[in-house]
């Protein structure tokens, strides 16, 4: 499988597990210019952008092992802009969560979710 497959495999499990949590998903792989934010959803006046982590059966290195230093300045940069462009529609709070997703060689995906993983410091 292609890191691209995985990578959409990967938006599509959680986007499946935050819509079971009531969340509306408002969208995918959103650009704020060079910025991206992969998951975008509502529940209520809260807006959570989430980033989505995966790794294949085989990897080392545990998905949110892979989200450094630089990544979550980018997603607090992109957090940031997103705010600003969408300030009045009807939202109050805005988090930064961190789903990272692990496929087993049999292709089953299994989801830890970090809620409010990213935040200012």
């Amino acid at each position: 499988m292609s890191r691209r497959t995985l990578g959409l495999r990967a938006e599509d499990a959680v986007a499946t597990h935050l819509e079971a949590q009531g969340y509306r998903l408002l969208g995918r792989n959103v650009r704020l210019g060079p910025l991206e934010i992969d998951l975008v959803a509502q529940h209520g006046d809260l807006v959570v952008l989430v980033e989505v982590r995966t790794r294949g059966p085989r990897a080392f290195e545990t998905p949110f092992g892979s989200v450094t230093a630089k990544k979550r300045e980018t997603l607090l940069r992109a957090a940031e802009r997103w705010a600003k462009e969408h300030k009045d529609e009807g939202w109050s709070r805005l988090r930064i969560d961190v789903a990272a997703v692990r496929f087993d060689a049999a292709g089953t995906s299994s989801i830890e979710y970090d809620a409010g993983a990213i935040t200012a410091a």
